[in-house]
């Protein structure tokens, strides 16, 4: 593969992922700057090369710019990179346009749906740029401190343009970090959406002490409802058995590192949702995502029966024991329907 064309990334984001995959291209040799929105974060980050709060014990590397200064980040930059909640996904690219020039390419690492309408993210993108610039999400089974740590690693990169994907991919790459190329954005969208869905429900049985079987079995029949909704949007079945799609959902439900296992634990053992939210202090994308699956999965006519228990339990106050014995108890079928 040839190298990388050498250029400056703006990382828009300074939480761990932004954080994380801005230093992963400044120790790659990448000219990167990071913004973030918080001046006396950002001056702290920048003054002690690091940040406690999202990667405690990582040194950031010397190379990267870290600055509050919207204008001088973005200023001659050739990709800008997105790592912020969806939530604030449309509002960062209103933020963002005004200073876009021709040539840039934009990339985005956040997941989610937006609130409130559903939409993926690349379409928000389309609804602001249409095909102006060129598109690529980065996405996969990723913990922010993992990466930050170099231990291995692996993700998509996604795009309409296979050069685009090809180059993004080669970027990020080194001898602890693989990214693999695909052209299916809603595939690997939809996957790093629901998985956060799937993961509340798998911290929900863990918390409430259901064991290894129940938790096997969300995760396996949880694949099938990503598939659905993938599939039925215009996502690949390969992608959605792939590192977007499974490897990312076996993650996020295994392993407490998951802002959305936790939050899931804490429902099960009897915590209410403002105690469980603040014992996270972070966003939790499956929260919102659970609303828009369902509205989605509604309109759709797809069956998505754990996404609409774990609805149930975060929006009409549904016993989380009474959500796992309503799964039980549905009506026996076919595994393949």
């Amino acid at each position: 593969m040839a190298a990388a064309i050498q250029t400056t990334t703006a990382v828009i984001g300074a939480g761990a992922w932004g954080t994380a995959l801005a230093a992963l291209l400044a120790a790659n040799g990448q000219p990167t700057r990071l913004w973030g929105r918080s001046a006396e974060q950002m001056a702290q980050m920048a003054s002690t090369a690091s940040t406690p709060r999202y990667l405690p014990g990582i040194i950031l590397p010397p190379s990267l710019t870290i600055s509050s200064d919207l204008a001088s980040v973005l200023d001659g930059a050739g990709d800008l990179l997105l790592v912020v909640p969806s939530h604030a996904f449309r509002q960062t690219l209103e933020l963002i346009a005004p200073q876009m020039q021709a040539g840039m390419r934009l990339l985005w690492a956040s997941k989610g749906f937006e609130p409130g309408t559903g939409r993926l993210l690349h379409q928000i993108v389309a609804d602001h740029f249409g095909d102006a610039f060129p598109v690529a999400v980065i996405s996969g089974p990723t913990f922010a401190l993992e990466v930050a740590k170099g231990m291995p690693t692996a993700i998509t990169v996604a795009a309409n343009d296979p050069l685009l994907a090809a180059d993004v991919a080669q970027r990020l790459k080194n001898d602890h970090f693989r990214a693999y190329t695909s052209s299916d954005m809603v595939g690997v969208e939809v996957g790093g959406a629901v998985k956060n869905i799937l993961a509340i429900a798998a911290g929900i049985a863990d918390g409430l002490g259901f064991g290894a079987n129940a938790r096997a079995a969300l995760i396996t029949r949880g694949l099938n409802e990503v598939m659905r909704l993938g599939e039925a949007l215009g996502g690949q079945r390969e992608t959605l058995m792939g590192l977007a799609g499974l490897g990312d959902l076996v993650l996020t439900c295994t392993d407490d590192q998951s802002r959305n296992r936790r939050f899931g634990l804490a429902l099960g053992r009897g915590g209410d949702m403002v105690a469980a939210r603040a014992s996270i202090d972070q966003v939790v994308e499956g929260i919102e995502a659970a609303k828009e699956a369902r509205r989605l999965a509604h309109t759709l006519n797809i069956d998505m029966p754990i996404t609409e228990q774990v609805y149930q339990v975060l929006y009409h106050n549904l016993s989380p024991r009474v959500a796992v014995t309503q799964l039980l108890t549905r009506e026996q079928k076919s595994e393949g329907i």
